[in-house]
């Protein structure tokens, strides 16, 4: 099975690349359960180029009248590193008008020479302009016939909740689909319940991801009470709350070991985030993209670890958009891990 080799089991835990053929592509969760093998999970990410022949979508010419019901407006506060992220809804609007918007003059990305430079625009001017991000739409944009990786079915026990059990919990055993534009984010945060999660860029310029190993999460949370004790206080599982946002120059000070990576089109068919479990992850979108994203339980040992879950003590405080990830409740296992997606 193709992969990008960084050691057999990954001790550099470093982020991992992995080209299947359409055969080692036919069985989602065989192909993870590679990938774990390879230690892909010691990273928190890794990317999966699928082969040339997938595809999700035939066409994506007739989905300008997609409604987003409730887009928001990323509000972001705060100096030298150190931000909080606000989401205001706002009306709904069709993806037809968000295009017009992402790629008009006040949305687009600025020009910039290579990744480093619109990475030091980010998060100099992370406070400037604030994006509109078409956040947890139901559904998704996949062909009803696609078999193979289907975001909307993948095979997993959380499909069997909803057709055994008729219990659907959106965004968690059904897709959500998201689009982005030049400074969308995400802010650093650990999945529901210790869930894996994936996410497939549709189109759209690549989008950037920051990742911490799983074993040094807890570094990370306490770095996020000492920064951030008000929000602390509140609730333990405050980074569930996806407002939290730490820059790589403060996590290098502080001697938190990150990596990142950019995902997607890139002029080629899409590609795969897998997020490991429990990993922290952040990160944003360049251009206007459209990414869905499902979680999905890994083939460790994972029904021990969400056992450990704590709820979020101020879930019916927070906006539907942050409420996502406390209404599972956060899993306080011992090596959980932040990630940070950013409109880069």
């Amino acid at each position: 099975m193709g992969s990008e080799d960084h050691g057999a089991q990954n001790p550099s835990c470093k982020i991992m690349t992995f080209r299947p053929t359409m055969e080692e592509f036919k069985d989602f969760n065989r192909y993870v359960a590679y990938i774990e093998s390879q230690g892909a999970h010691r990273a928190g990410l890794a990317k999966i180029i699928p082969p040339k022949e997938w595809k999700p979508r035939q066409t994506y010419d007739d989905i300008d009248d997609v409604v987003i019901p409730a887009p928001i407006q990323q509000v972001v506060t705060g100096q030298s590193g150190l931000f909080t992220q606000y989401n205001i809804q706002k009306k709904a609007m069709t993806v037809g008008e968000y295009r017009r918007l992402a790629n008009s003059e006040k949305y687009c990305t600025p020009r910039h020479q290579d990744f480093d430079d619109l990475e030091r625009k980010y998060w100099k001017n992370l406070t400037f302009v604030s994006p509109i991000y078409g956040a947890d739409i139901s559904g998704s944009l996949y062909d009803d016939d696609v078999a193979q990786w289907n975001i909307g079915n993948l095979r997993t026990i959380l499909d069997m909740v909803e057709r055994e059990c008729g219990t659907i919990i959106e965004g968690v055993n059904t897709p959500y689909l998201y689009f982005g534009m030049w400074k969308t984010t995400f802010a650093w945060h650990t999945e529901d319940m210790d869930l894996y999660s994936i996410n497939y860029l549709h189109f759209g310029e690549p989008k950037s991801w920051y990742a911490i190993p799983p074993e040094h999460g807890k570094r990370l949370e306490r770095l996020a009470i000492g920064f951030f004790p008000g929000s602390s206080q509140g609730c333990d599982a405050f980074l569930r709350h996806k407002m939290t946002l730490i820059s790589p120059i403060i996590l290098k000070k502080y001697g938190i070991p990150f990596s990142r990576m950019s995902a997607g089109p890139a002029g080629r068919a899409g590609e795969w985030t897998v997020r490991a479990a429990p990993a922290d992850p952040a990160g944003s979108a360049g251009e206007p993209g459209a990414p869905p994203g499902s979680p999905f339980p890994p083939t460790r040992a994972w029904a021990d670890a969400s056992e450990r879950a704590n709820t979020c003590s101020e879930m019916k405080q927070l906006a539907p958009s942050q409420r996502e990830g406390c209404e599972l409740m956060q899993s306080p296992a011992p090596e959980a891990a932040p990630l940070l997606r950013v409109g880069l």
